[in-house]
């Protein structure tokens, strides 16, 4: 059993929003570390979540959202990390970016640039209206960078992974998550919310990343 979680926010975000999920894992005896990533080069994002890693004082799961999925596929094969959580995130294979994975989306989908200030409920329909707005004007930057840079190994080849699909989601289409899943062999639950599951339903998040605490073999560093 794997007693640290490590989380990773997503694009035009901090870990601010984690606050909720970090709460419960806290109450129930986890020592949590949320990571602030700049999200302007995934090499970058990598390297930070790698300094949290290294500060941890045994295995942990490394827990991602949205973009967040990218930075834990290519950090997670640090030999700290037990498991991988995807929280309706991207997942890549070796050679994918979040780029090409939405090089091509279905009819309806946004692509980038997404700005939740323009369309703030495709971010997250289900959060409060106040938080929302808050979470809208508190942007950051999502470097192209970021975008656009491949993952040489993906964690998820060599570690066990869960995924929370949000059922809801207008920012990754709920078929896409599937797809990622399943590539990855993830053990999955579906829960319905939008984007912003993990800021809307914390409960929900939680849950997942505690199966994944008491699931993966502590084998890890």
């Amino acid at each position: 059993m794997a007693k640290n979680i490590v989380l990773v926010h997503g694009g035009f975000v901090d870990g601010a929003g984690w606050e909720g999920v970090y709460k419960i894992l806290k109450r129930d005896g986890y020592n949590v570390s949320i990571v602030q990533n700049p999200t302007i080069s995934l090499d970058d994002d990598v390297a930070v979540t790698k300094r949290i890693l290294a500060a941890q004082d045994g295995p942990a799961i490394l827990v991602g959202h949205s973009y967040g999925g990218a930075v834990i596929t290519e950090a997670g094969n640090d030999p700290k990390v037990a498991g991988l959580v995807y929280i309706t995130a991207f997942a890549p294979d070796k050679g994918e970016s979040v780029a090409t994975l939405i090089k091509d989306p279905p009819p309806g989908a946004p692509v980038p640039p997404i700005l939740p200030p323009q369309d703030p409920a495709s971010f997250g329909a289900d959060v409060d209206t106040e938080k929302a707005a808050f979470m809208a004007d508190s942007q950051v930057p999502w470097g192209v960078a970021a975008l656009s840079a491949k993952i040489s190994e993906p964690a998820w080849r060599a570690k066990p992974s869960w995924y929370l699909i949000a059922t809801d989601d207008k920012m990754i289409p709920p078929d896409a998550q599937r797809s990622m899943s399943k590539r990855a062999g993830s053990t999955v639950v579906e829960v319905k919310g939008s984007h912003a599951i993990y800021v809307s339903q914390p409960g929900a998040v939680a849950k997942l990343i505690e199966e994944a605490a008491r699931g993966a073999k502590a084998t890890a560093k």
